[in-house]
């Protein structure tokens, strides 16, 4: 074989070789991405302002709701759903199985501040919950709309918490409950305020005041 010819073999099969990899990074670039934490919201203007511009109503009625009106948790690709994606992000260190089940990693709850190596003793809190967004005028959304908000990985909406944490919330406002770290009231309510104005949904008159309370603690 003459040298050129070798060498355009080789160019060949070296450029097959960068497809394959380029295939594979792509495929698994969720599970192999460094974890990172809930990100704070960033409000474009002065979360009070941002509060103020949220309209004020009383909370609607539960009639018609179900959590099966706001379908979760949804497919995600190469075997995963929501739920594994939000684990495998906001988490230290996390492996996960063939069918993208965590099997061991490290996470920090926000909450209540404890650390879990468990994953079957966390949930994946809704900031804003779902029997919440339906009293907040979710109910006249269409199903579709309603699954977007219930997958939100956006980074605020969905966070990995302690499943004591979790249910000791339920589906409370802030003038019902409070994270227990209270350092963490502040961003809790500029998250609350961040996923309730892009949904354009309403909040009461005590919740309200108890964002206003919770905001007026944050940094100047």
């Amino acid at each position: 074989m003459s040298r050129k010819r070798s060498t355009t073999w080789v160019s060949v099969v070296v450029f097959i070789l960068l497809i394959v990899i380029g295939y594979y990074l792509t495929r698994y670039q969720d599970q192999t991405a460094p974890p990172t934490t809930p990100a704070p919201a960033e409000p474009g203007q002065d979360p009070a302002a941002q509060l103020a511009a949220l309209t004020v109503a009383p909370e609607g009625r539960m009639a018609g709701y179900s959590r099966d009106r706001f379908p979760h948790w949804s497919s995600q690709g190469n075997s995963c759903d929501t739920r594994e994606i939000v684990l495998q992000r906001q988490g230290s260190d996390v492996r996960s199985d063939g069918e993208c089940r965590a099997t061991s990693g490290s996470w920090v709850s926000v909450y209540d501040g404890e650390t879990i190596t468990d994953a079957s003793k966390l949930d994946i809190d809704h900031t804003v919950a779902l029997a919440e967004a339906w009293r907040s005028g979710a109910d006249k959304w269409t199903d579709e709309q309603r699954q977007k908000f219930a997958n939100d990985l956006g980074g605020i909406q969905l966070i990995a918490v302690s499943a004591t944490s979790n249910r000791a919330k339920g589906d409370q406002d802030p003038a019902k409950w409070k994270p227990p770290v209270r350092s963490y009231w502040c961003t809790y309510a500029l998250n609350w305020i961040s996923v309730k104005t892009t949904y354009k949904l309403t909040v009461d008159q005590a919740e309200h005041d108890a964002l206003a309370t919770m905001i007026s603690q944050c940094p100047k």
